[in-house]
């Protein structure tokens, strides 16, 4: 392999590496819980988003308030709402 290969690929590989941080991240303890709340958040907002699958203003703000309870419940951080503010 002549040098300009060599470099090359340790670019290529330092670009991938850096292209996929959270994966590097979800090797901590940190890392890992984090990824936990991410699912479990995702979870809550599947679960208010089949208790009111509809896309009216009425169904939205149900849907908030589900979801919010049940980030509560499960001390996960809140979300931005979906709901139109007035």
């Amino acid at each position: 392999m002549t040098l300009s290969r060599i470099s090359l690929t340790g670019i290529a590989a330092f670009a991938i590496a850096s292209a996929m941080p959270a994966a590097a991240f979800a090797l901590t303890a940190q890392g890992q819980q984090m990824m936990r709340n991410w699912a479990a958040s995702d979870r809550c907002v599947a679960q208010a988003q089949k208790q009111f699958p509809d896309y009216t203003a009425e169904a939205l703000a149900k849907r908030d308030q589900a979801l919010q309870r049940c980030l509560t419940t499960q001390n996960l951080a809140p979300r931005a709402p979906q709901a139109p503010q007035q």
